[in-house]
């Protein structure tokens, strides 16, 4: 699941890298229990990327501020019955809420409480600086309602290696956090830092105390020809190969690289392994692993392709793809959902089902198409 649109330069946009597992973890499920947090105003300059811990607590990636936040939402109850999510024009329902037009809120990302299975989504009230960051819940049965952020149970921690924020359209601000998981009682944060190599992995130890360096990254991408080290991970997901965690994560343009989870030190310099490539000119959204039918698969929204699902079965057999092999499209199989179209991103809700946020591309190229256009609809589907 689950991160701040951003606009990224044809030259710059490295591929997507996916590590990927044969045995799917409970990374993106709470594993610990509650922790106090103290009420108070929510320090919040922005909301991207979002992922839920224990007990209904919601960690806020908030790029701006340099910062996570975590949240109790209080959002803690199993429904009484299966529940099923689908509401229309959720923005014009969000902007009737804050008082604004529809085509004035920015949504950064969502993700689904595991318990409770109700939908959050991070948002902007306006477009500009000065646009107000807001969390919304949406309840199965279509009900939308601010998470208040003014007097509410929370915890925050300060990122030390941010970058530094710079004016134009390529501030790496506005990118220090591009996703988040939370396992074994750490939050792991993707983004950019201000450190030589500045793709870089975070894992923050929670409940909150400091959040130490990111280990910094280092990927080959095979369809540029060239090894990365300043694209930050788009989307990640924790996965398990052969008893091993790993890290799956996709970066822009399009190859798939897997991180072992043990190598990510603070400020250790680490190299990741390319398994696949998709293609190029694309950005990956979120990535939702599954199984079924005795198969394992991993389902990809991407920015230009679409939705895709990998055949994630014996991810082990497949070699790595090292300098200095130049390729499109190679490695892991997979196969483009077409039935599914304007789907910006997706969310695992629950075992057998997905939630989609679908709206049409921004007016930006392919690989950064920008804010939706309206109207934006929340549904859940069977994992294909």
């Amino acid at each position: 699941m689950r991160r701040t649109t951003t606009w990224i330069s044809l030259a710059v946009a490295i591929c997507l890298s996916i590590a990927m597992g044969l045995t799917l973890t409970a990374a993106r499920q709470p594993a610990s229990p509650a922790v106090e947090l103290t009420a108070g105003k929510v320090p919040l300059m922005s909301a991207g990327a979002l992922t839920f811990g224990p007990a209904g607590i919601l960690f806020v990636g908030d790029s701006i501020g340099g910062s996570v936040v975590a949240i109790d939402t209080g959002d803690n109850k199993a429904p009484a019955s299966a529940a099923q999510v689908n509401v229309d024009a959720v923005d014009a329902k969000i902007a009737a809420l804050v008082g604004i037009a529809a085509d004035q809120i920015v949504i950064n990302a969502v993700a689904v409480n595991p318990v409770s299975k109700n939908v959050y989504l991070s948002a902007s009230r306006g477009r500009g600086p000065d646009a107000m960051p807001l969390i919304i819940r949406v309840y199965a049965a279509g009900k939308v309602t601010p998470v208040s952020l003014d007097n509410a149970k929370h915890a925050s921690v300060s990122l030390s290696d941010s970058p530094e924020a710079k004016d134009g359209r390529q501030n790496p601000r506005m990118q220090t956090i591009t996703d988040m998981a939370f396992i074994n009682g750490n939050l792991m944060v993707a983004g950019l830092s201000n450190e030589e190599w500045s793709s870089a992995l975070r894992s923050i130890p929670y409940p909150f105390n400091a959040a130490p360096k990111g280990a910094t990254l280092q990927i080959w991408h095979s369809s540029h020809g060239r090894y990365e080290t300043e694209s930050p991970i788009r989307t990640f997901v924790p996965y398990t190969i052969a008893g091993q965690q790993y890290v799956l994560a996709a970066y822009t343009c399009t190859p798939l690289v897997k991180i072992p989870v043990s190598s990510l030190k603070p400020g250790v310099k680490v190299k990741g392994v390319e398994i696949a490539d998709l293609g190029a000119g694309n950005q990956p959204l979120d990535m939702v692993p599954y199984k079924k039918g005795g198969h394992d698969y991993i389902l990809i929204a991407n920015s230009a392709f679409g939705v895709y699902k990998l055949k994630a079965d014996n991810l082990e057999s497949y070699p790595a793809i090292n300098e200095p092999t130049i390729t499109d499209v190679a490695g892991v199989p997979f196969d483009k959902i077409t039935s599914l179209t304007n789907v910006r991103h997706i969310a695992q809700f629950d075992d057998s089902n997905v939630l989609l946020l679908m709206g049409k591309p921004g007016s930006g190229p392919a690989y950064a198409p920008g804010p939706l256009v309206g109207p934006i609809n929340l549904a859940t589907m069977a994992l294909p």
